[in-house]
């Protein structure tokens, strides 16, 4: 029984002496990242760095943190932001973000609040860090930015996975319920009234090319642009409006997407109401595009159901043969 206490409190040295160097490595790596990026000439600044969880855990907890990068003038403030991690397995992590935080670029300040904002995050265990898998959680989360629109959502999720098939190629699956969009035309009270204010449900599932992997690079350099995607479902429900999109488009180095997507939409009229209320459509081509979009849909035996490809080509937007405004440019900051 001596022998059995004896090697217990041994074990039990070991482990903490393991925990408490562990605990320090990990405050020491992470100031010194944040010392890296401050001589790359960032803005990069935070109260308080402390590592928690003895014994099986290493939390570390970052309040007042501020980081602004000045290549692209993206930049996040957050009162606190947590990284949680198991002791015997730090590549996987759980990441916990504040109630309230701010994320600004040169053209806009948005506001995020929301109850629960927490994600997964695996990571290869190697210097570089590269993302393999992450799932986050959304609860009751509201969007308000200094340009003037708002949006939100009661509750969704965003998941990742690092597909073997393609270089760079993830995985990418996002579902909400209850989305309020960012459009002004839907969020005041339009003469119209054309749409209710949310989606009441939105699913993207896709696979996703970029241009360099999602590692430490990516964060600290310059984010990984979007090469090719294979949108395999996008499906909303927007009061009468039911949509489904399906395509895939390769986009170049400016971010002009260049493919095909086939559209299909159960009350297709609002879509058409949507476009020329955004702006997306020409008021002189909204009677043009609805006689032909009736044609098409007349077809199928359904004049309420249209099934129609929508193009993108050099950078404008062709639903059928009718060009219908401008293509999105597809960068991220």
């Amino acid at each position: 029984m001596r022998k059995l206490i004896v090697i217990a409190l041994l074990l039990a040295g070991l482990w903490g002496g393991y925990w408490f160097i562990g605990a320090k490595a990990t405050e020491r790596a992470f100031a010194g990242w944040i010392a890296a990026r401050q001589a790359d000439g960032w803005v990069a600044e935070v109260d308080d760095l402390t590592t928690q969880g003895f014994p099986n855990r290493f939390d570390t907890i970052f309040t007042g943190l501020e980081l602004a990068d000045p290549d692209t003038g993206l930049s996040w403030i957050a009162p606190e932001f947590q990284i949680l991690a198991l002791s015997y397995k730090p590549h996987h992590v759980i990441a916990a973000w504040p109630g309230t935080q701010i994320i600004a670029t040169p053209l806009q300040r948005i506001e995020v609040s929301g109850r629960d904002l927490k994600g997964s995050i695996l990571v290869a265990p190697t210097p570089a860090l590269t993302l393999q898998r992450s799932s986050i959680v959304l609860e009751g989360v509201n969007l308000s930015s200094s340009a003037g629109w708002t949006s939100g959502l009661e509750r969704g999720q965003f998941a990742t996975r690092q597909l073997d098939s393609g270089q760079n190629r993830h995985e990418v699956h996002f579902e909400a319920v209850n989305l309020t969009p960012a459009l002004s035309f839907v969020q005041s009270k339009d003469e119209d009234d054309l749409l209710p204010p949310v989606f009441e449900g939105v699913t993207l599932k896709a696979n996703v090319d970029f241009t360099a992997p999602w590692n430490r690079a990516a964060i600290e350099e310059a984010r990984p642009q979007i090469t090719h995607i294979d949108l395999t479902e996008f499906k909303a429900k927007w009061g009468e409006l039911e949509l489904w999109l399906a395509g895939a488009v390769d986009v170049d180095d400016q971010g002009i997407p260049t493919g095909n997507i086939t559209v299909k939409a159960r009350n297709w009229h609002q879509m058409i109401e949507v476009a020329r209320a955004s702006g997306a459509l020409a008021p002189s081509l909204v009677s043009t595009v609805t006689g032909a979009l009736q044609f098409v849909a007349g077809l199928s035996g359904d004049e309420e159901t249209l099934d129609v490809p929508l193009r993108l080509s050099g950078g404008t937007m062709f639903l059928g043969p009718i060009p219908i405004g401008t293509a999105p440019v597809i960068v991220i900051r």
